[in-house]
C-alpha cells in the first residue's frame, strides 16, 4: 500500500483498437488524484494478453499478472462501454479469469454509448453481485452523442465531474470498510 492509502484501480473495459476508454481512463484518473484520498492508477486489461476462458492452461504470464495486480487493489473503477447492449466479451474474460481477487472490494462504474452505457452497466453489476464486489450506487454516464467529439474525441460535459467525484467518494468509503474484512 502507497502511504497507508487504499489503491484503486481503473479498469479500462476495452481492448480494441481506436478504442477511446485511455481518454475516459485518464480523465477519471486525473480527477481522483486531485482528491489526494487514494493511490489512483489505470490498469488496462490490454495489456495482460489473457486468454479466453477455458482455451488456455491456466498458467499464462498474462493470466497470472492479472490476478496478481488485482490482489493488490482495494477498489476498482470499471471504464465500460456498451457493445450490444452489455460489456465487451474482452471484459467479460478479464471479470471471469480471476475470482478471489475480485472478491470483498468495492467498484464503481463510469460508463459510455448512446445510452450512457446504462445497459452495459447494469450487466456488469450482476457480474459485480457474483464476484463478490459491492459496486456503489453514482453513476456517471457519458453519451456518445454529447460527451465525444465525432465518436472519438472525448469531451465530457461540466456535469460529470461532479459525479465522478461523488462516485469516487463512495468507492472509497466502501473499499475502505471491505478491507476490514478481506
Amino acid at each position: 500500500m502507497t502511504n497507508g492509502k487504499l489503491k484503486i484501480g481503473i479498469i479500462l473495459g476495452s481492448t480494441r483498437q481506436g478504442r477511446v476508454s485511455p481518454q475516459v481512463g485518464e480523465w477519471v484518473k486525473s480527477i481522483a488524484d486531485q482528491r489526494g484520498d487514494a493511490h489512483y492508477e489505470i490498469v488496462d486489461i490490454a495489456e495482460y494478453k489473457l486468454p479466453l476462458l477455458g482455451e488456455g492452461t491456466g498458467q499464462e504470464p498474462g493470466l497470472q499478472a492479472w490476478n496478481e495486480k488485482l490482489a493488490t487493489l482495494d477498489g476498482f473503477v470499471f471504464i465500460v462501454q456498451e457493445y450490444n447492449h452489455s460489456i465487451t466479451g474482452a471484459l467479460k474474460n478479464a471479470l471471469d479469469s480471476a475470482r478471489e481477487a475480485w472478491n470483498n472490494k468495492a467498484a464503481g462504474i463510469v460508463s459510455y454509448g448512446s445510452t450512457g452505457g446504462a445497459r452495459a452497466a447494469e450487466h456488469l453489476r450482476g457480474i459485480m453481485g457474483e464476484l463478490l464486489i459491492a459496486d456503489v450506487r453514482v453513476h456517471p454516464t457519458l453519451s456518445l452523442f454529447t460527451d465525444f467529439e465525432n465518436g472519438t474525441t472525448f469531451k465530457p460535459a461540466e456535469l460529470h465531474f461532479k459525479n465522478v467525484n461523488e462516485m469516487l467518494d463512495q468507492v472509497i468509503a466502501w473499499s475502505g470498510a471491505l478491507k476490514t474484512i478481506r
